[in-house]
């Protein structure tokens, strides 16, 4: 499929969603971009400034000292005040249209969730930054209590409950992908009807294998996004947009 120009490409992409039953989402780093959220692999990314060799799961719980950088980034990010964006409302909007399935996510910044759409419908495959997980006691902390502490002068917190180390419950580097939400973004993908792709290269697995799965159990695929991708020739429509103009202009005609 070629790129067709954005009223057409909306206005198609409408009338799939409008056909379909079972409409999977899944979104990738474009749709947090948006929101101010820096994007960790493009140039002037987060890893353009910390080595992503240092951030592994083992090193994390090997080292305070590892610990202390992790928790400096953390401290970064939390200063951006990201806000949900067009393309996070738009898909909310399918939520309460009744014609959305779930949203699969690579994204940890919960924004989907403050957008609207249900934390049920919602799953986290790369984790979210939204609790602080304790590795010994398995205790977990909304981030923002484990947040002020930072900001109080901590380095790297400990729980206060048994003085185990505490770290988000976001999937690292070298860190296993969470099963149960694995294995239920595969069974949603291989049953939906459409599948639609929102700012992902698709190129981190196994995150990106789920529009595969679709594809093969019958699923007509939309991908939106500015670059290509791997599976660009199995979708009926490739919108070439950023993912807050092609959602706002695809919901407009439904």
């Amino acid at each position: 499929m070629t790129d067709l120009p954005l009223p057409e490409a909306a206005a198609r992409v409408a009338d799939l969603i409008r056909r379909s039953r079972t409409i999977v989402v899944f979104t990738g780093a474009g749709v947090s971009t948006e929101s101010g959220i820096p994007d960790f692999r493009s140039p002037g990314g987060i890893w353009d400034r910390f080595d992503p060799a240092e951030f592994t799961f083992q090193r994390f719980m090997a080292s305070e000292e590892v610990r202390k950088k992790s928790w400096s980034m953390i401290k970064e990010m939390v200063a951006i005040q990201a806000r949900p964006n067009a393309a996070h409302l738009a898909i909310a909007r399918l939520h309460e249209a009744d014609k959305l399935d779930c949203v699969i996510t690579q994204n940890i910044d919960g924004l989907h969730q403050e957008a609207g759409v249900p934390e049920e419908k919602v799953i986290e495959l790369h984790g979210t930054a939204r609790w602080v997980r304790c590795f010994r006691c398995e205790a977990r902390f909304p981030a923002a209590e484990i947040h002020r502490r930072l900001h109080a002068g901590e380095e790297a917190p400990y729980c206060e409950r048994c003085g185990g180390i505490l770290k988000p419950c976001t999937i690292s580097f070298g860190q296993p992908m969470p099963v149960r939400e694995t294995l239920e973004a595969e069974r949603r993908s291989r049953q939906s009807d459409l599948f639609i792709v929102i700012g992902s290269s698709l190129v981190v697995y196994p995150a990106a294998q789920m529009p595969a799965y679709a594809v093969e159990s019958g699923a007509k695929l939309v991908i939106v996004n500015m670059t290509p991708t791997n599976l660009d020739r199995y979708a009926v429509v490739l919108m070439r947009e950023r993912a807050g103009v092609a959602m706002a202009a695809i919901v407009a005609r439904l």
